[in-house]
């Protein structure tokens, strides 16, 4: 058994994006599933590994904890540099972040299931109303991340490139979200291709939630 342990949930693209990094590097860990909609996350066994109550988690062998999808995947990038998930030089790596961070930073806070939730028990959102939130805001990110993919010279068969590396990471785990909530992805023709071409991947594909020992 690994001494290495992934705190995560199968649905979740947080969870998912770390998974996709530790498949790449070929790094084997311990999968312990948490369930956020059955609140596991909040209970003290969980709350004494990560204080802030979030998936992923990941326990190094060391024992050291990190939290955060990107720093994570970070960590694991410079650890185990083959293959590498962002490019050698540095604009490079900021045109990447940026792709990334675009998704992680803008789309995804405001679509995770917390704020959905609060959405629903403060607020009074129906589920036509979240659904309809969600495709909002997916909208909002994906539409000028489109128009950037489209016309940069950088864009591949992936973002950045043709090899897959952390911003494919962040934008299959984003697609795959998506689809739970009916997002037409017709507009996204760029983005769409290269979600293919990450899904064809033995690792996006064993990452992927319906592939998880905790999948309903």
């Amino acid at each position: 058994m690994s001494d290495i342990i992934l705190h995560n949930y199968y649905r979740s693209s947080t969870s998912y994006r770390v998974r996709i990094a530790l498949e790449m590097k070929g790094i084997h860990y311990r999968y312990v599933p948490h369930h956020l909609r059955h609140g596991e996350h909040l209970e003290p066994a969980y709350l004494a590994v990560n204080p802030q109550g979030l998936v992923p988690a990941l326990i190094w062998s060391d024992g050291a904890l990190i939290t955060q999808s990107l720093a994570i995947i970070e960590y694991l990038d410079e650890i185990s540099p083959e293959p590498p998930l962002l490019p050698r030089e540095a604009a490079d790596r900021a045109h990447v972040r940026m792709l990334a961070q675009m998704i992680a930073c803008d789309i995804h806070p405001v679509n995770n299931l917390r704020v959905l939730t609060s959405l629903r028990s403060v607020f009074g959102a129906s589920d036509e109303d979240i659904a309809n939130w969600f495709r909002h805001w997916v909208n909002e990110g994906f539409q000028p991340l489109e128009k950037i993919l489209a016309t940069s010279p950088q864009t591949g068969t992936f973002c950045h490139g043709e090899t897959p590396g952390l911003a494919d990471i962040c934008l299959a785990a984003q697609v795959t979200n998506n689809a739970r909530f009916g997002v037409d992805m017709e507009p996204y023709p760029i983005i769409s291709r290269i979600n293919a071409a990450c899904m064809a991947l033995p690792a996006f594909q064993k990452a992927a939630p319906q592939n998880q020992p905790d999948a309903e």
